[in-house]
């Protein structure tokens, strides 16, 4: 029955899983052939404009001072909205699917009828979730270093530290993916809880970018999902970010396990 779960989800959703993985693979090799033009004028454009130097420390998350070089350049591939909002989308779009996608269709009569528990269900479905981010994330490094052919770096990343960056990427994944489950899972229309979901990754993304500019709200800076995902860290240590990894991973995890338990109990005529 699992399996016939399993084949009815991957039959529902293989399009759209595929339609992002393609995205993924040509956005950030994209991004990868623009910036070795970026990395030659980049003292040019630094000593000219310097507030240059504040958006881009912005848009990476991070302060890095005066440090800014062709090295730290490169987390861009990897904290680009573009990119963010390609993975998000895709986990939106799929963890709301159960229950409120099925209470929209008004199919979720039929699908609890089925000789299997909940619990079942909602493993079934986090399953393909589970498996879809790991392959994005081969898409996103395959992109990446096909691109490297053709428009190599003055200062090239080791693939250890892509792997590692892939890896925090991941965890991040798994936590705004519980999150949308937790969400899903309290909700009667889909509309209403991508709108959430929504909402909180949006003021996340713009937490984590205000932050850099206005040092009075700093201390908000550890309740952002993003402030634990720091490609410019890693690319300059090479050092696995196992504090924010974990962090990541309990929240993802804490959610994930009470949507799954909220599932099961509630009573799905209720708004």
């Amino acid at each position: 029955m699992i399996r016939g779960i399993l084949r009815k989800t991957l039959h529902e959703t293989w399009v759209q899983l595929l339609l992002f993985g393609v995205a993924l693979l040509i956005v950030p090799a994209v991004l990868t052939m623009l910036l070795p033009q970026l990395e030659q004028g980049l003292t040019q454009v630094l000593s000219a404009f310097p507030f240059v130097s504040d958006l881009i420390q912005a848009l990476l998350g991070e302060d890095l001072g005066a440090n800014i070089s062709p090295q730290n350049l490169q987390a861009i591939i990897w904290v680009h909205p573009s990119v963010l909002a390609l993975i998000w989308a895709q986990e939106i779009v799929f963890c709301t699917r159960l229950p409120p996608g099925e209470i929209d269709r008004g199919t979720i009569d039929i699908l609890l009828s089925w000789p299997v528990s909940r619990r079942k269900l909602y493993c079934a479905e986090s399953l393909i979730w589970l498996a879809t981010g790991v392959g994005l994330c081969v898409m996103m490094f395959t992109g990446h270093f096909l691109a490297r052919q053709f428009a190599p770096s003055s200062v090239p990343t080791s693939p250890q530290r892509v792997l590692i960056i892939l890896a925090n990427l991941y965890c991040l994944y798994l936590a705004v993916g519980g999150l949308t489950f937790f969400v899903s899972a309290m909700s009667s229309h889909r509309g209403r809880a991508i709108a959430v979901i929504f909402t909180i990754l949006l003021a996340s993304f713009l937490l984590n970018f205000v932050v850099q500019f206005w040092q009075a709200i700093s201390g908000l800076a550890p309740f952002g999902i993003l402030h634990y995902y720091r490609p410019a860290a890693i690319l300059a240590t090479g050092a696995m970010p196992l504090t924010d990894m974990g962090i990541l991973l309990s929240v993802g995890g804490v959610a994930w396990v009470s949507a799954c338990e909220i599932f099961a109990r509630r009573n799905i005529c209720t708004v």
